[in-house]
């Protein structure tokens, strides 16, 4: 089976965009909608047509291009299904623990609720691949909109659960910031410290820090880190319930 084929672009001021194409089957498919015109220039670029939109969630910088992207393509439109209402022109529903069938390609449906309700991440197990939307970035998380610290808590523990070896494509250029916050919460962690000096060499030469490695984001992202010891310290939480630390994390994030 020839390997899943990633095309990341940038899109409006700070999104990435992402065509994925199964070359045996001819398929390609945008990740969210944040900018339809960019992903027409991406499929121009590359040559492919679009066969499908998979949304993560229904915010308009991840499907607001998906009424004009299917008038022209007739692409198949595939979303949560505790979501739909809100989901433009969606066709397929799908919810957590589903797997979704994308030619050779399989991906696991995972609910990462929390940002918004009805957040799903596809997981490309095959491939080790993960489109996290906005529930995971490199070094952070999506902000609370419509959840709760236990809800997105319990939605990052499934994430953490993904092999270290997973490649994580999220929607957003938001790295430099959060490692500029990380730092304040785990000043402690080297590696942590060592990131973010490669963060700002890649920012400083206009390079993207995105996809990051998940192995990474587990020893380095302080949202999937609670549990550190250093981070509680920090916090003054020594020993606290994992997801009030998380809460505390993602309220001094808020306010950063």
């Amino acid at each position: 089976m020839t390997a899943l084929t990633v095309h990341q672009f940038p899109c409006l001021g700070d999104n990435y965009g992402y065509l994925i194409h199964d070359e045996e089957n001819d398929l390609t498919a945008a990740i969210d909608t944040p900018e339809a015109s960019k992903i027409e220039e991406a499929l121009k670029e590359k040559g492919w047509k679009l066969t499908h939109i998979l949304n993560t969630h229904h915010h308009f910088d991840h499907a607001g291009g998906n009424e004009e992207l299917k008038r022209k393509w007739g692409c198949v439109i595939v979303g949560s299904k505790s979501d739909a209402a809100r989901i433009p022109g969606i066709d397929e529903q799908v919810g957590d623990g589903d797997i979704y069938t994308f030619g050779n390609h399989k991906a696991k449906v995972l609910d990462v609720s929390g940002h918004t309700q009805g957040h799903i991440a596809y997981y490309f197990e095959a491939d080790r691949i993960l489109f996290s939307g906005d529930a995971l970035f490199a070094l952070g998380c999506g902000r609370l909109f419509e959840g709760s610290p236990e809800q997105m808590w319990t939605s990052l523990q499934k994430l953490i659960a993904l092999p270290d070896d997973t490649t994580v494509y999220c929607a957003h250029e938001y790295t430099q910031s959060n490692a500029r916050f990380a730092l304040t919460v785990e000043p402690q962690n080297s590696e942590l410290q060592a990131r973010a000096k490669v963060i700002d060499d890649l920012r400083s030469a206009n390079k993207p820090t995105v996809p990051s490695n998940l192995g990474v984001e587990k020893r380095t992202n302080p949202f999937l880190r609670p549990m550190s010891s250093d981070l509680q310290e920090t916090l003054g939480m020594t020993a606290a319930p994992l997801v009030e630390v998380f809460a505390e994390t993602r309220l001094r994030k808020d306010n950063f």
